[in-house]
């Protein structure tokens, strides 16, 4: 067979034509399998996070932060359970401290004078600013502006203590002295009440108004089951606090030497004629002739810790805020273990802001159950330190939403893309073209061939 010149040139140019089409094809497939990244897992398929990625935690159940904001007893009950006890008090909460999820409550937001389960608070705000091991002389102005009739561990000036001495002061005899000495030691007693509700607000607890640091009654000074509810569950999570709200007694320094106190919680101690409850963690209790008796209390069983307050009962005397938080403790580990959250002693998240990621194009025809091509900016809970937050730690990656689920989807990873990956009709597009070129490459051959 004898192939004319002209028959060869064209078949060289045309292969080089086709060699210069298929060339940015290969190019853009491969940039275009580079940057689509792995295809997404198949809806409602489970995947392992990857290597560093820590896995997120479950969410709770979605619940209405209006509930709480109303009126009267909210729980719900699945069939069979039973109700929470019948209290005197006039407002009451139950949670689970992992979770935050509130299990029922009366009255949640309702203002009321706190006493001293305000200093709650003041040892989530002072706490992580002073140094345990510190040794301090008190002045005698340090002492001034001790309200009459305030509770007292005996703090005397010239001298000399720890600062631990003061906290287990605060914690177990509820010592007001050694508040002012320790707000002293913090820039002041305004400074430290304005650094309070700051820590309040930071927690999502909006109810408290601080005049007082120590819970002495002051006018305007309010906060709510609700918000120490809050401040109780947030101190478990601070090893210090946790350490001296669960003591039962303790030597406070009297100069040459030392006597003992005592924890005035009495489910803590088992005295007074309260018994001790089973697996109780502390936290605060207090009394003023117009909050009446309050309470904070934690406990743990079966590897569920619950947060309770009581705040003033109407009967039963002193002992009686002791015995209803008892009850709800009962209730909460035993019928309150199936029942659906009313609430959430999480921070409500701030509004969230959609970011776009560079190169991904975000459409609103997307189908439904497609990746976003959107991250969503959440702020995390601070402190971490939680035995109970459920929550990511700053900086963690966050959670990836379910697909379908829409509501708080923090995309992981370097870009977000739509769903699908690289377009299916690109591969048919070179094998189809491969084709033709071998189909022109071989009918320019007979062509040549069959020339004279």
């Amino acid at each position: 067979m004898i192939v004319s010149s002209s028959a060869r040139v064209a078949a060289g140019v045309s292969a080089l034509v086709l060699l210069c089409l298929l060339l940015p094809l290969l190019v853009l497939s491969s940039a275009a399998s580079v940057a689509a990244g792995p295809r997404p897992p198949a809806r409602g398929a489970v995947t392992a996070p990857r290597p560093a990625e820590p896995m997120p935690p479950r969410p709770t159940a979605r619940v209405d932060p209006a509930v709480l904001n109303r009126p009267g007893t909210h729980v719900r009950l699945p069939p069979g359970a039973a109700a929470p006890p019948r209290l005197s008090a006039l407002s009451w909460l139950v949670a689970d401290a992992r979770t935050g999820d509130v299990l029922a409550a009366r009255d949640a937001h309702r203002r009321l004078p706190p006493a001293s389960t305000i200093k709650a608070l003041f040892a989530l705000t002072v706490l992580p600013r002073l140094a345990q091991d510190a040794r301090h002389t008190v002045r005698e102005e340090e002492l001034e502006g001790i309200g009459a009739g305030s509770s007292l561990v005996g703090v005397k000036e010239e001298v000399t203590y720890r600062v631990a001495d003061l906290w287990r002061g605060v914690f177990l005899h509820s010592g007001n002295d050694a508040v002012r000495v320790l707000a002293g030691l913090n820039g002041g007693w305004e400074k430290t009440a304005r650094q309070m509700e700051a820590v309040a607000r930071s927690l999502g607890a909006r109810d408290t108004k601080v005049v007082s640091p120590d819970g002495y009654d002051a006018p305007g000074q309010v906060s709510s089951a609700y918000d120490l509810a809050v401040f109780g569950r947030e101190g478990l999570r601070n090893p210090d606090f946790a350490r001296y709200c669960a003591l039962r007694y303790a030597d406070f320094p009297a100069g040459r030497g030392t006597y003992g106190i005592r924890n005035t919680n009495r489910l803590v101690t088992g005295e007074d004629g309260v018994r001790r409850y089973p697996g109780i963690l502390g936290v605060k209790n207090g009394y003023t002739s117009q909050a009446g008796h309050t309470l904070i209390a934690a406990a743990r069983r079966g590897g569920r810790t619950l947060v309770v307050t009581v705040l003033n009962p109407q009967s039963g005397g002193f002992r009686a805020v002791y015995e209803e938080a008892r009850e709800l403790l009962d209730w909460g580990f035993g019928a309150g273990a199936k029942v659906q959250p009313v609430g959430s002693l999480l921070p409500t998240p701030p509004k969230r802001a959609d970011v776009r990621v560079a190169g991904a194009s975000a459409s609103a025809s997307a189908p439904s159950g497609a990746t976003a091509s959107a991250v969503t900016a959440r702020r995390a809970p601070d402190g971490a330190s939680a035995s109970a937050s459920g929550t990511a730690p700053t900086g963690a990656a966050g959670p990836v939403a379910e697909a379908g689920a829409g509501r708080g989807t923090v995309v992981a990873g370097a870009g977000a893309v739509g769903q699908g990956g690289p377009s299916a009709a690109l591969p048919v597009l070179l094998v189809g073209t491969a084709c033709l070129a071998a189909a022109t490459l071989w009918f320019t051959r007979r062509r040549g061939a069959r020339l004279p």
